[in-house]
C-alpha cells in the first residue's frame, strides 16, 4: 500500500507533542495553546535566539509545517535546551529528514542539547519512515476526535504549559 504524504503533512510539533501527550496534541490541534505563558518554552525561545549565532541558516520555515532550527549541506539541526523529552525531540527531527525526503532533499540529522552540551546523530531509517506514517495516521485521527483524550498524569506534567487547564477540576 503506498502512503501519500500529501494527504498527511503536518506540522513538526505535533510530532512532538504526540510522544508527549495526546491530549495536548488534541488541544493545539484545536487552536488551544498556553504556550505564550510557559517559562520553559520562553527559556527555549532564549535558547534558540542566543545559540549557534554564527550559522547562517537558522529558523528555516518549509510550507509552514515545518521550522528546522539550523540547516547546512550535510545536516539540519534542532537546538533543544535537555534530552528530557528525548523520544519526541527525537522522532521530530526524524520528521523533518523524512520531510525533506519527500521533497528530494537527502540530509542527516543532529540534536543538539545545549544543557547537556551534548550532541545525537539522528540518520532516517526505513523503520523510521514506517514509524512515521504510522504516526501521521493516528495524528489525523487524533484531530478528528470531538472529545480529548484522557489526562495522562505524569510526573512532567506539571512544567506543562496546559497543566491547569487539564487539571483545574482536580484540585477544586
Amino acid at each position: 500500500m503506498s502512503f501519500d504524504f500529501e494527504d498527511y503533512k503536518t506540522l513538526g510539533v505535533k510530532i512532538n507533542y504526540y510522544y508527549i501527550c495526546k491530549r495536548k496534541l488534541w488541544l493545539f490541534s484545536k487552536g488551544i495553546s498556553f504556550e505564550k505563558y510557559n517559562d520553559r518554552v520562553l527559556q527555549g525561545k532564549v535558547v534558540h535566539e542566543t545559540s549557534y549565532k554564527r550559522e547562517q541558516n537558522k529558523e528555516i520555515e518549509i510550507d509552514g509545517n515545518i521550522k528546522i532550527d539550523i540547516i547546512d549541506k550535510n545536516f539540519i539541526r534542532e537546538v533543544k535546551i535537555s534530552s528530557k523529552m528525548e523520544e519526541s525531540d527525537r522522532m521530530q527531527l526524524l520528521y523533518y529528514l523524512y520531510y525533506l525526503k519527500n521533497m528530494g532533499i537527502e540530509r542527516r540529522g543532529k540534536i543538539n542539547y545545549v544543557k547537556e552540551k551534548r550532541v545525537e546523530e539522528i540518520e532516517l531509517t526505513n523503520d523510521d519512515i514506517q514509524e512515521i506514517e504510522r504516526v501521521l495516521v493516528e495524528i489525523k485521527e487524533i484531530d478528528l476526535l470531538d472529545k480529548a483524550p484522557r489526562n495522562i498524569k505524569k510526573p512532567f506534567c506539571k512544567k506543562c504549559s496546559y497543566y491547569e487547564f487539564c487539571y483545574i477540576m482536580e484540585e477544586c
